[in-house]
């Protein structure tokens, strides 16, 4: 079976992730800034400072019974934002002569409504079990894809580890869309969590030192992006975010949130539209 998604404005939904996870947390008056040097990584790059990171998510979800799933894939960090504008620092994703910066991570979770054999035709919900990921760095290209097996990365072997971490709590949550070119109601997933952070040792993490220990991370996808298969579903260049925001959510806070990304996925669409 051929998965096939088309991927439209980049940039006007990866600024809609970021305006939703500012809003989730509006207690903070701003997202907290840091600086990154990968040339202190041996990366073909520059310092700069952000304070958001854009990522695209490439990632299968399978069922393993009724209401438990394995997510597992790669996220590639596109951009990053700095007061709400967004950028791409001197050589990230430019080609042999740049670098790129990636995440992998494995998770697993349950379903609190729904189930596998609904998941598709109803909205759901769920939390994630356990998660864990690793952040790397590496000069070159490389080039993204999934199936419903999992995520899969041509030219991550042999990256620099940067961080890794794993889940301090989350969730997942799913709703029905309507496809703009077929009028049918189409399942659409989201998710958010909190992980810890710990940064590996060398400059990349140039401030604040020591560097946060905490991030936020939120994903929302459109229609074009899911790809439904065997047991599972998917996700190429779903939009995602990272940030070191705090404080850490309720878990009623994760459920309001992808609602939210729910309502800036349809807005999104409609401007398309």
């Amino acid at each position: 079976m051929r998965y096939q998604v088309f991927y439209r404005q980049p940039a006007l939904r990866h600024t809609l992730i970021a305006v939703a996870l500012a809003a989730a947390y509006s207690s903070a008056s701003a997202l907290p800034s840091f600086t990154l040097n990968p040339a202190a990584a041996g990366l073909n790059g520059t310092a700069f400072t952000a304070d958001n990171i854009l990522i695209s998510d490439f990632s299968g979800v399978t069922f393993t019974s009724a209401t438990n799933f394995v997510d597992n894939g790669f996220l590639q960090i596109t951009s990053f934002q700095l007061g709400g504008s967004t950028f791409t620092p001197t050589g990230l994703n430019a080609g042999a002569g740049g670098y790129g910066l990636w995440f992998r991570f494995q998770a697993t979770g349950h379903l609190t409504s729904g189930t596998a054999a609904t998941v598709l035709s109803a909205p759901s919900a769920g939390v994630f079990d356990t998660l864990t990921y690793t952040l790397s760095g590496g000069n070159g290209v490389q080039t993204f894809a999934a199936t419903p097996a999992g995520g899969t990365c041509t030219g991550c072997a042999g990256g620099i580890l940067l961080a890794s971490g794993s889940l301090i709590g989350g969730g997942v949550g799913s709703t029905l869309q309507v496809d703009p070119n077929t009028g049918a109601n189409v399942f659409v997933p989201n998710a958010a969590a909190t992980v810890s952070f710990a940064a590996a040792a060398g400059g990349f993490f140039q401030s604040p030192t020591p560097f946060y220990t905490v991030a936020l991370t939120s994903f929302t996808n459109t229609i074009s992006e899911i790809a439904a298969g065997p047991g599972g579903f998917a996700i190429t260049q779903g939009g995602g975010s990272i940030n070191f925001a705090s404080p850490i959510p309720e878990p009623d806070t994760y459920a309001l949130m992808l609602g939210g990304l729910g309502v800036l996925g349809f807005l999104a669409r409609r401007r398309r539209s």
